[in-house]
């Protein structure tokens, strides 16, 4: 079976953690409160405790505001609550991805493996926070400031999975003309490529650049990933426009995993790759 998200679709498919006031975010503010209250605090002196303002801890336990990790961590800390909010924490968490992507997020935290051909942009893994920042200022219509934020918060997040043991095997193709765009300007655009540099250099990671110069081009179709999860099972996700799809079905994933396999063989080698990466920082 295969699975289609797509924008329509999230709106009348909306789950209850998607929006602010509803679902897990106020289930959290709720038991918060109540915490809180227990312990006889008053908002003003637990902000102060933890490091945040009164209006933000209102924001958060009226479920209007979506709180960081760091946030959670302290409150169940500084309350005592042995694990309570802790145990929210992965569901709140998911709530900070815009609604198209959470399905990839859960997968991607426990994948396997994961094969990625990027065509726009730095994929998010391999993104450095002034290029990601860069990316969600330059996004239409305007995001607010808050949301960009907790969307970078949780960009940044994502990248713990190259600290993870047993650690994942990880593949990225890229095309040279997204390390050639300089988002966010000269500096950001090269720290972002030593970044690529640095993580290509472990021993799960195989970053590879498709030239430009390139006649052929496996997967003309754009960009799309591949997750291996536990069981041997194997999914495909692609994006455009904040629309998504996960795919299930068995012979389309195989198909896409042809199309990366020529796609990789067409690509620099990832010698090759760290050399051409090294010569664009050179030119910036």
């Amino acid at each position: 079976m295969t699975e289609v998200r797509d924008e329509e679709t999230v709106r009348q498919q909306r789950r209850p953690e998607d929006e602010p006031g509803t679902g897990v975010v106020t289930a959290f503010g709720r038991q918060l409160k109540l915490l809180r209250t227990r312990a006889g605090l008053e908002r003003v002196e637990f902000g102060k405790r933890l490091g945040y303002s009164a209006d933000t801890v209102a924001s958060i336990e009226q479920g209007r505001r979506i709180p960081q990790a760091q946030f959670i961590e302290k409150a169940d800390e500084v309350l005592g609550a042995g694990g309570v909010l802790m145990a929210l924490k992965e569901e709140v968490g998911r709530a900070q991805y815009p609604a198209f992507f959470r399905d990839m997020a859960r997968l991607e935290a426990k994948a396997t493996a994961l094969n990625v051909y990027a065509v726009y942009a730095v994929p998010g893994l391999l993104q450095t926070e002034e290029y990601a920042r860069a990316v969600f200022h330059m996004q239409r219509p305007l995001l607010e400031d808050d949301v960009i934020e907790q969307r970078l918060e949780a960009r940044m997040v994502r990248q713990e999975i190259f600290n993870r043991r047993p650690a994942p095997l990880l593949s990225f193709v890229i095309e040279e003309a997204v390390l050639r765009r300089p988002i966010g300007g000269p500096k950001v655009m090269r720290a972002t490529l030593e970044q690529i540099l640095l993580t290509g250099q472990s021993r799960n990671v195989e970053v590879q650049v498709m030239p430009i110069e390139r006649q052929d081009n496996a997967a003309l179709s754009g960009p799309f990933s591949l997750i291996d999860i536990d069981k041997g099972q194997r999914l495909a996700y692609a994006e455009v426009q904040d629309l998504s799809r996960l795919y299930t079905d068995a012979t389309y994933v195989r198909t896409l995993e042809a199309r990366y396999g020529i796609l990789r063989s067409q690509a620099l080698t990832p010698n090759e790759s760290a050399a051409f990466i090294e010569q664009l920082m050179g030119d910036t």
